[in-house]
């Protein structure tokens, strides 16, 4: 065992504590929802942010690259020092779900519950204030534009680990499908790298009946989908994982013409530095051999997003002992697997010790979909994690 589990852990009731305010937490919820915004415009998101956390005592920072909100609360004469981040942003996505609340912002929703993971960070932060006595400070990091994959790296460059300083950093995400309000911890890489790629097929157009005057970018397209399968397949170690996903094809507007050109974007995601590159090597050679083999010319734009999410052991075993502490062996999920999914929390782990959890929220519709629902019995649980963390580490 690390020597971080064997630091003295409070028992208040964490979880009671915050029941005494928990429709308060759920307002803040709903308003969140109701008026999302998307990446760098979170401008009322961060402000209702800001405004609460003074309300309770904490020394408040904005702008922070971007939109970033960080509380501080310092207390005693303790030298260390805890982040804990949430996120804030929401999709461009409209919402299909019906609720009294729902997005009233057109073409924008938090279908990735960054509403929620706001709102339990709030609730930790007003049970920390008001009810929890502890020695060093808090700071709570509240991060625009996860979304895009830009607002840890804008707030770590705009000096958030200079300017507040932690010894240890946390985040987490909420995740259909698993038990509600039970929670699941991953050693090392937690969540997939990703890459955006845009290829762009140069062929010669015609008239779809005399395909033999053209060079058919279509076809070529259809090859490459095909051919780009095989790099997980054949050029990835089989207890490797890596995924690449083409999600959308563009070329031509009539069925009996055969266009000049037909662009691609595809995702490309894995856990390990050196599968993350063979996957960009890779792409771009098919890229260009294929097309080249049909008479035709690729263009590959290379976009690199962030890298995986990898966990510290010592942060994230004293995590999952806090969770057990508070919940019990029953509060964990035993078999948690990392997810293929991607977290600009990365960056902050790049900088700093800590570790990505993930809390169930049940039984409904997968995370960005129109449909999708956050479910409001997970801010308890999860609140009061964070909170007895914070009580836990800053002792």
């Amino acid at each position: 065992m690390s020597a971080l589990l064997d630091r003295p852990r409070h028992t208040a009731p964490a979880i009671a504590g915050i029941e005494a305010f928990l429709d308060d937490a759920i307002a803040i919820r709903h308003d969140l929802h109701h008026h999302p915004e998307l990446s760098r415009q979170e401008h009322r998101t961060a402000a209702l942010v800001a405004d609460r956390l003074r309300d309770w005592g904490y020394a408040v920072t904005t702008g922070i690259g971007g939109n970033g909100v960080v509380g501080t609360l310092r207390r005693g004469d303790g030298e260390r020092a805890l982040g804990i981040r949430a996120d804030m942003d929401a999709l461009p996505i409209t919402e299909a779900s019906q609720l009294d609340f729902a997005s009233s912002a057109p073409g924008v929703m938090h279908a990735c519950g960054h509403d929620g993971h706001t709102a339990i960070l709030l609730a930790a932060a007003r049970y920390l204030a008001e009810k929890v006595d502890f020695s060093g400070t808090l700071h709570l990091i509240f991060q625009p534009a996860e979304e895009i994959g830009q607002g840890a790296k804008a707030m770590i460059e705009d000096g958030l680990f200079e300017r507040f300083p932690v010894d240890a950093v946390y985040g987490l995400h909420n995740w259909p499908g698993l038990p509600t309000g039970r929670f699941g911890f991953v050693d090392g890489p937690a969540m997939a790298s990703v890459d955006w790629f845009g290829i762009s097929i140069k062929g010669k157009g015609g008239h779809g009946a005399a395909p033999q005057e053209t060079v058919d970018p279509v076809l070529v397209a259809a090859h490459l989908v095909t051919a780009l399968q095989s790099i997980v397949a054949r050029n990835v170690a089989p207890l490797d994982s890596a995924v690449v996903t083409v999600g959308s094809i563009h070329g031509g507007d009539a069925a009996n013409v055969i266009p000049d050109a037909v662009e691609l974007k595809l995702t490309a995601r894995s856990f390990r530095p050196e599968v993350r590159e063979a996957l960009q090597q890779r792409i771009q050679h098919l890229a260009h051999s294929i097309a080249e083999s049909f008479g035709a010319t690729a263009q590959v734009e290379l976009r690199r997003g962030f890298p995986s999410v990898i966990n510290h052991k010592a942060e994230t075993d004293f995590a999952r002992a806090v969770a057990r502490d508070l919940l019990g062996e029953e509060g964990i999920i035993a078999d948690f697997q990392p997810r293929t999914a991607s977290e600009d929390f990365s960056f902050m782990l790049q900088e700093r010790p800590g570790a990505f959890l993930f809390v169930g929220t049940g039984e409904g519709e997968p995370l960005h979909s129109p449909r999708y629902r956050f479910n409001d019995d997970v801010i308890a649980p999860a609140a009061a994690l964070w909170a007895r963390l914070a009580e836990s580490w800053l002792v």
